[in-house]
């Protein structure tokens, strides 16, 4: 694991004056590599790469980078892990190439050398991303895992092409000029993250999940996609027409797991696991364990607040498993103490809450081990979330006429939110969602709209038509709404869970893993999204994945032979913060002070009436309005750290 910076220009320096910009565009990311660092330049064609580095793998100088090819071609640097670099690692012996050590880096540039890089793609399974430079055809490749796991930005600076893991590496090039992106501040308050493509800046990207950036100097980017989950989806859901029956397919979902499972255990440093006691992290867990001789170490955080403590759960699952079991419990100073620095290490606005426990568990890990897995993916794979269990019956609602909705619309509007509580909670526990005054507000709200299309978009928007709070912003511009993919994933719910897995995974719930693990200088892997396990995923029918209500029913039924049923089944929570009533207590004054109409009036990027009634509704106890409310203040917060950084663009140059 590691942090990765550079540029290619083509006006004429000295060696000197690269390796500087370089070495401070690297050394920005610090935190992603504490261990080792290194710059490679070649003055002459204009390129310059940088490495900072976690050692994981091969903790020895044979694993610095940026590292060249043996034959001298190749150099890369890298951030990731090749999971089954040691299969690799035996066909380059078999092939006759001499390793000088045994990193993942090394097998990864060889092959390059050995296969092709598309070859070599295809062969490796990890998390990844990397700057290649070839020294023959003098061109700079970029490119992102299948996933999208590991973070990478590009983008033009004068005539350079900058990129790094980090915006904060782009910001130390001297030419770095940053305009803020108004469509991209719209997107934000959407979502709660910019999806990819975009920045929050313009002209500068995100290298989107399995895809590869290919430039020469002065030449323009050329885009290839070398792995596409939507080709994924489409194969698999054939291959389900003539599936094997259920047992065949479990055993085949669970030896795939554990061969995912026992590749990232591979760590020369110590390892352990996060653990909420859900059924994802449980089941990483379990499978760690089975394939541990001692102890797994394992780690969770838990709060006193009501509703929001996990901690008892993954307590009882650990004392299960046996693991070497690890819990703090946060007192809310302690938690609201991490908000300020969330800019600095998100470097653009990002609004998804758990970012807060998530910081913190990684903190909390760190003080034990360098490499933690965690369950993440295992939502979108196996329709875990609550909008997966209304798919079906969304999408007869939309069959209907448009009359019963409204009206089925209106009667939820008028519910108060003590009202919805008191209703949820005398629901079966198994169909209880978590926050249910919020699904309340969104499922009236969907059912307002015009198709399920505009539906699912309703459902995983902040902010519904956020372009009216940003007066420079233009139309909308995400994808939600393509209609191929409606023909391409004609069921409702599988076609949510496609969505999900290209757009929310990796722009929120990946980016707030890996920042808030690599600002402590821990590793977090995901072995649910080894794309060997989403591609068996993909093959098994949406009734192994949701079955009577039951969500995750596939994982479900594999996590009973290591733990017990009675430990896990209980109501999704979610890693969540009570942030309604914080906003509406300790955090009023500082919320109070980011949503004044002169705050949200600087540089005319927000419209401070919309904000101002929702704000009002939100502290008299009204409506739940924290999650869109977060959001702006994300971004207020956000923008006030990057006005001290560096001169923010005028409203002029923004219409521009």
């Amino acid at each position: 694991m590691c942090g990765i910076a550079g540029f290619l220009d083509d006006r004429p320096a000295t060696r000197a004056s690269r390796e500087a910009v370089v070495s401070a565009m690297t050394e920005a990311l610090h935190h992603r590599g504490p261990d080792d660092g290194g710059v490679w330049v070649d003055a002459d064609a204009g390129v310059a790469l940088g490495n900072r580095r976690l050692a994981i793998i091969d903790v020895s100088p044979a694993g610095h980078q940026p590292m060249t090819s043996t034959d001298g071609r190749y150099v890369v640097a890298y951030n990731g892990e090749i999971y089954n670099h040691r299969e690799l690692a035996e066909r380059l012996r078999q092939q006759g190439v001499a390793l000088r050590g045994h990193s993942d880096t090394e097998v990864l540039v060889e092959g390059f050398a050995r296969w092709g890089v598309a070859p070599t793609l295809r062969a490796c399974e990890g998390m990844f991303a990397l700057a290649l430079w070839d020294r023959r055809q003098r061109t700079l490749t970029l490119i992102r895992d299948r996933l999208g796991i590991k973070p990478l930005y590009w983008g033009k600076a004068g005539r350079a092409l900058l990129f790094g893991s980090e915006l904060k590496a782009l910001r130390r090039h001297p030419d770095w000029r940053p305009a803020i992106d108004p469509d991209s501040i719209a997107q934000f308050l959407r979502f709660g993250y910019v999806p990819a493509p975009y920045s929050i800046y313009r002209g500068v990207h995100k290298l989107e999940p399995g895809m590869m950036l290919t430039l020469d100097a002065g030449g323009e980017p050329r885009l290839e996609r070398y792995w596409d989950l939507r080709r994924v989806v489409a194969d698999g859901r054939r291959d389900t027409a003539g599936a094997a029956d259920e047992t065949a397919l479990l055993k085949e979902l669970e030896g795939t797991l554990r061969r995912a499972v026992r590749n990232e255990m591979e760590s020369d440093v110590p390892l352990g696991a996060f653990l909420s006691g859900g059924i994802d992290s449980s089941l990483v867990t379990a499978l760690m364990q089975a394939e541990s001789t001692r102890p797994v170490k394992t780690f969770t955080i838990g709060f006193t607040a009501a509703g929001f403590d996990e901690a008892r759960h993954a307590k009882r699952v650990a004392a299960h498993l046996g693991t070497e079991h690890t819990e703090l419990y946060v007192e809310e100073r302690e938690a609201r103490d991490v908000i300020p620095s969330l800019p600095t290490w998100y470097d653009e606005p990002f609004a998804d809450s758990s970012q807060i426990p998530t910081q913190i568990v990684s903190r909390l890990a760190r003080q034990h081990v360098t490499v933690a897995l965690s369950g993440d993916g295992g939502d979108e794979l196996f329709a875990g979330y609550t909008r997966y269990r209304w798919g079906r019956r969304i999408e007869r609602a939309f069959a209907a006429p448009a009359a019963l909705r409204y009206g089925a619309a209106g009667l939820l509007g008028l519910l108060s939110d003590d009202v919805v509580r008191g209703l949820a909670r005398i629901a079966p526990a198994r169909l209880r969602p978590a926050l249910p005054e919020q699904k309340a507000q969104k499922l009236s709200a969907l059912l307002r709209e015009d198709d399920t299309a505009a539906a699912y978009r309703r459902l995983v928007s902040l902010w519904p038509e956020p372009e009216r709070l940003v007066p420079l912003a233009g139309a909308a511009r995400d994808e939600l709404r393509d209609p191929a993919l409606r023909q391409r994933v004609p069921n409702f719910t599988e076609r949510m869970m496609l969505l999900d897995t290209l757009t929310y995974l990796p722009d929120d719930l990946l980016t707030k893993v890996d920042r808030a693990s690599m600002s402590v200088g821990l590793e977090a892997r995901v072995p649910l999204l080894n794309h060997r396990v989403v591609e068996c995923a993909w093959r098994l029918p949406l009734s192994m994945k949701l079955r009577r209500g039951e969500t995750k029913w596939a994982l479900r039924r594999i996590l009973d032979r290591y733990v017990p049923r009675t430990l896990i089944e209980r109501p999704k929570q979610g890693f969540a913060v009570p942030l309604a009533a914080w906003l509406r207590g300790p955090l009023r004054g500082w919320a109070d002070d980011l949503l004044a109409a002169d705050a949200l009036g600087r540089g005319g990027w927000l419209d401070p009436q919309p904000i101002a009634r929702y704000w009002h509704e939100h502290r008299t106890g009204e409506h739940d309005w924290s999650a869109g409310l977060w959001a702006v203040l994300m971004f207020q917060s956000w923008l006030e750290q990057a006005d001290a950084a560096e001169a923010p663009p005028t409203v002029a140059a923004a219409r521009g």
